[in-house]
């Protein structure tokens, strides 16, 4: 089969669909790989290495996106909306909830569109979105404690605090891999960590990794009214799958922060679970409102694309190749990845997608 890698266009995205090993996984195979020239470079991957590993270099995104089989990382852009074509198969992330004009422009191209994010095995585990989630949970505490800085605009606090000083409070929405590697990292710092979840089966397995080092709290209206207006940084780490995320903090909440905390949401990608939160880039990373310091950057794991791009291709390697190997019938031989359907055909398939979209369903 002809596999297609094209170089990321998303600002500052500088991770790629395919690392020169998972081309040679593919060319080793008989498959040929179409990359893009200067897809690699931001990870570390020069044109060179892709050669030695049997990939044809192009020149433009059209060759490489005119292909039976097209891997990325992050959804379309609208000016690559163009390539999408029917009889051809896009496996990247879409995160189709929070962009309706993006399933639109798939529904009007015939693509058949694989999501990493809906790919679910039978126990709901994500195998595509955990790599990337614990990469995002990690950097949103890298992140919170920069932006705490006085001269990025926070109220100065060092989330470790010093001996005679309190240290930081760090409060976390969503016990899930974002929430849990967020905490971790905090609690390496020095942090007050607060976890809120309404799972109290997942609470009660987060007391087995952090004891009495993080406050498992049961999430609920008064209890998230109750501690984010201490939060020095206050951290969404929210998932439904393949559907918006629920807003649980409102405007007048945030307005209740103290100037110069930091929210950091990881569900902006969904829609954010903060009502204040609106995306933003990595060249652009935050904005103040309400005096609070807001970062929205959707695809944070490309702040670091050399980790990136390994920890999601150790993933993302196996379902390409069944992808390459059989086509769409991949789908039958392998009942997780067909979860990970959204459009086929012109249709909107992916059930938690119709929800968001009835009006889009036949």
């Amino acid at each position: 089969m002809d596999v297609g890698v094209p170089k990321e266009r998303k600002d500052q995205e500088y991770r790629v669909g395919l690392s020169p090993s998972s081309v040679r996984s593919l060319t080793d195979r008989g498959h040929t790989v179409f990359v893009e020239k200067g897809a690699g470079e931001g990870s570390g991957f020069t044109d060179d290495a892709y050669s030695e590993m049997g990939a044809q270099l192009v020149a433009r995104a059209a060759e490489a996106w005119d292909r039976e089989l097209v891997v990325k990382v992050k959804e379309p852009l609208p000016a690559e909306y163009a390539y999408l074509q029917k009889g051809q198969t896009l496996f990247t992330y879409l995160h189709l909830a929070a962009d309706r004009t993006l399933t639109q422009a798939l529904l009007d191209s015939g693509t058949t569109a694989i999501a990493y994010e809906t790919v679910e095995l039978p126990d709901q585990r994500l195998p595509l979105l955990a790599p990337m989630s614990i990469i995002a949970g990690r950097l949103a505490v890298q992140f919170g404690a920069r932006f705490l800085e006085r001269h990025q605009g926070g109220r100065g606090v060092l989330l470790s605090g010093v001996p005679g000083v309190k240290p930081g409070k760090v409060v976390i929405l969503g016990g899930g891999v974002v929430g849990t590697e967020a905490a971790r990292i905090a609690v390496g710092m020095g942090a007050q960590v607060q976890i809120l979840d309404v799972n109290v089966d997942r609470l009660s397995y987060l007391e087995t990794l952090f004891g009495s080092r993080v406050e498992l709290l049961y999430s609920s209206v008064s209890q998230i009214e109750t501690v984010v207006p201490e939060a020095d940084l206050l951290i969404g780490a929210v998932l439904v799958l393949a559907q918006k995320a629920p807003v649980l903090v409102s405007r007048k909440l945030v307005q209740q922060m103290r100037p110069g905390s930091v929210i950091v949401d990881v569900a902006v990608d969904q829609g954010g679970c903060i009502a204040t939160v609106r995306p933003t880039s990595h060249s652009q990373p935050t904005y103040v409102e309400a005096g609070v310091v807001h970062y929205g950057v959707p695809n944070m794991p490309g702040a670091v694309p050399w980790t990136s791009t390994q920890a999601l291709n150790n993933c993302t390697l196996p379902y390409v190749l069944q992808l390459a190997n059989y086509g769409l019938e991949a789908l039958d031989r392998n009942p997780a990845l067909a979860r990970g359907l959204n459009v086929k055909n012109h249709q909107l398939v992916h059930p938690a997608v119709q929800q968001v979209f009835p009006d889009l369903v036949p």
